[in-house]
């Protein structure tokens, strides 16, 4: 393909894609097929022979659309939110074509560079305290991570290293198999099983420990947790507070979790993966508060914050803590501006050594949506909106509704008001209401 097709057939790619995305609703949301259905779908062996670009994607209607499940389809309830726009698109197809792999400052400055403004931006517009930014001359950072199990798995392993090296030189006699094998860290009977791989992997127990009745981890539990344990002879490292867990949403008590964390000596990490992207808008970050007692903190605009995957936002406290954990510096990675102490090289603050142009999305999204344009995302919706969307419930006469305001909020209320109303009744409210919501904002995305 050369540069005169690859502009045909991007732009037929381009309307392909907007089609799927505006004819989405259509497509069945989750596929019918059995396992191995794919395979005799296609040659057991790669052509000997290019094939045409129009058979290619004759067989993506065939053989792909039907096995796929359409996160971005609004009957999709699983899992969680998914991000997707068409700005982070279009910055993926120019990661693409750049095609730099970003491991050191020189390999590419720009993936460098923008990625430590972009976090600091992002740091900035969730409310996240001063120390975790970068800025000139900061002793934090951030990092995009692919996903919030890599941050996880990032904040234990540096905080393993930071506990091992402090006790070796105590007593320079400790292996560092011995202290290993003494430490554990904790998090929530709630915590995502990810933050239980990531202690798999590092080779550091975890311990679960039993929320209260609201699903919230609590600071009495983890201190009655680390009593025993360190009477055991055990080395606690790692506390993981969880901002939104996966089963209920709920919020550990960071108010409770930070003090303790931080007299104990123990790294406080914040996985705010799904419901971090809400602390943008002010009203939300009451949710975060105690979040300058953590080490690290994380969450995924790919979830909520219409950046496309992968793209999971790490901050930590202190870089040094991360980049001592992982730095290693072979003579073909090393050159000339190195030890200017203006340069960041994201080798050391991920597991894999290549990475690409990812903030690249960020930064399309950020500037082409905005801060007030994401609110309103997050916000589902504005005054307007709600309007349009009691209008349209009103109209059709099947439920009926009342709204109020809220200081300057145009509220829909949902009063369940007769003696006869059952579960049913609400349950068919409910759906009819999402429906004509879903619809509206639908409408309002091809606005855009």
């Amino acid at each position: 393909m050369n540069s005169a097709e690859f502009r045909k057939k991007g732009r037929d790619m381009v309307d392909y894609i907007a089609n799927y995305l505006e004819q989405i609703e259509s497509r069945q949301v989750f596929p019918d097929v059995e396992p191995g259905y794919l395979r005799p779908m296609i040659p057991d062996s790669a052509p000997e022979e290019g094939e045409t670009y129009e058979d290619i994607m004759k067989d993506v209607e065939r053989v792909i659309m039907p096995g796929v499940t359409h996160w971005h389809s609004p009957y999709f309830f699983a899992y969680f939110p998914t991000a997707s726009s068409y700005p982070a698109m279009l910055a993926d197809m120019l990661c693409g074509a750049i095609g730099c792999i970003g491991f050191t400052w020189a390999s590419s400055p720009a993936c460098t560079e923008l990625e430590t403004v972009m976090l600091d931006w992002l740091g900035k517009l969730i409310g996240l305290p001063e120390q975790f930014l970068a800025g000139s001359k900061g002793e934090g950072g951030g990092v995009i991570q692919g996903t919030a199990s890599e941050a996880t798995l990032m904040a234990l392993l540096a905080a393993r290293t930071k506990v091992t090296r402090r006790l070796q030189a105590e007593n320079p006699e400790l292996s560092e198999a011995e202290i290993v094998s003494r430490m554990v860290a904790y998090s929530s009977d709630q915590a995502h099983s990810s933050v239980e791989r990531a202690g798999l992997i590092s080779g550091v127990r975890m311990k679960k420990i039993p929320s209260d009745e609201n699903f919230v981890l609590c600071g009495e539990a983890v201190k009655k947790a680390l009593e025993k344990d360190r009477a055991e002879g055990l080395i606690p490292v790692f506390v993981c507070a969880t901002l939104g867990t996966t089963p209920s949403c709920s919020f550990d008590n960071l108010m409770e979790l930070g003090p303790i964390c931080n007299t104990e000596n123990i790294w406080l990490h914040v996985d705010a993966a799904y419901a971090g992207s809400a602390f943008i808008c002010p009203e939300f970050r009451y949710l975060m508060k105690g979040v300058e007692f953590a080490d690290s903190f994380n969450f995924n605009p790919h979830k909520w914050l219409l950046v496309n995957f992968d793209c999971s936002a790490f901050w930590v406290k202190k870089r040094s803590d991360l980049i001592g954990a992982f730095k290693i510096d072979p003579v073909y990675l090393q050159y000339d501006q190195q030890e200017s102490g203006l340069v960041t090289d994201y080798r050391h603050w991920q597991i894999p050594l290549g990475r690409r142009f990812r903030s690249l999305k960020l930064w399309f999204v950020l500037r082409m949506y905005g801060v007030k344009g994401l609110q309103d995302y997050i916000r589902k919706g504005s005054n307007t909106l709600n309007k349009a969307l009691l209008q349209k419930i009103n109209d059709l006469k099947k439920i009926h509704l009342v709204p109020c305001c809220l200081g300057d909020k145009f509220i829909l209320r949902f009063a369940v008001c007769a003696r006869t109303v059952e579960s049913n009744h609400v349950v068919f409210a409910w759906k009819h209401i999402e429906a004509l919501a879903t619809g509206l904002l639908m409408e309002e995305a091809e606005k855009k």
